[in-house]
C-alpha cells in the first residue's frame, strides 16, 4: 500500500492570508464586542439608579463647579428618564448590534465581503437606537468623545475592504 500523502496537510496552498491590519481590527472588534456586551447589560441593570442619581444631583448642583452645572441641564434629566423608560429596547438593539459586529468580524477574518456589511449594521444599530429612544442630546460632552471610536473603526475597516474577496 503506497500512498502519496505529501499534500494532505498543506492547508495554506492557494488560500490568501489574512492581512495584518484586518487581523488587528478584528481582534480589537472582539474586545469591543465584549465591552459592548458588558456595557449594554450594565446600562440595563443600572438605568433606574442612574436616573435617580441625576435627580439627586440636582439638589447638590448649587455647590458644583461651573462645568458640572453646564452638564446638569433639564435635557440631561429628560435623557436619563427616556433611557430608563426604554431600557429594554435599548438593551435588545445593543445586544443585536454586538452580535452583528462579532459575526461580521468573524466573517471578515474569513475574507468575506458580507462580514463588512454585517459589522457596519451592528456598529450603527445601537447608535440609531440611542438617537431614537433617548434623543440627539446624548451626543454631547463625554458621549461625543466616545463617538470617535465607531467613526475611526468605520474608516479603518473601509480602508481594509479591498482585502475582502469572497
Amino acid at each position: 500500500m503506497n500512498q502519496d500523502n505529501t499534500n494532505v496537510l498543506d492547508f495554506a496552498e492557494g488560500k490568501p492570508q489574512l492581512p495584518s491590519g484586518l487581523n488587528v481590527l478584528t481582534i480589537l472588534t472582539f474586545i469591543g464586542c465584549a465591552l459592548g456586551l458588558i456595557g449594554s447589560i450594565w446600562s440595563f441593570i443600572n438605568a433606574e439608579k442612574s436616573y435617580n442619581d441625576v435627580i439627586a444631583a440636582q439638589d447638590k448642583i448649587a455647590d458644583a463647579p461651573a462645568f458640572v452645572k453646564s452638564m446638569m441641564t433639564p435635557e440631561m434629566i429628560e435623557m436619563s428618564r427616556k433611557a430608563m423608560e426604554n431600557k429594554v429596547p435599548i438593551l435588545i438593539l445593543g445586544l443585536v448590534g454586538v452580535a452583528l459586529c462579532f459575526f461580521g468580524a468573524l466573517q471578515m477574518r474569513k475574507l468575506k465581503k458580507q462580514g463588512y456589511m454585517l459589522w457596519l449594521v451592528g456598529e450603527i444599530l445601537p447608535l440609531g437606537a440611542s438617537i431614537f429612544f433617548v434623543g440627539f442630546g446624548m451626543f454631547s460632552g463625554f458621549y461625543l468623545l466616545l463617538m470617535l471610536f465607531p467613526v475611526a473603526f468605520i474608516i479603518l475597516y473601509t480602508t481594509q475592504r479591498k482585502y475582502l474577496i469572497y
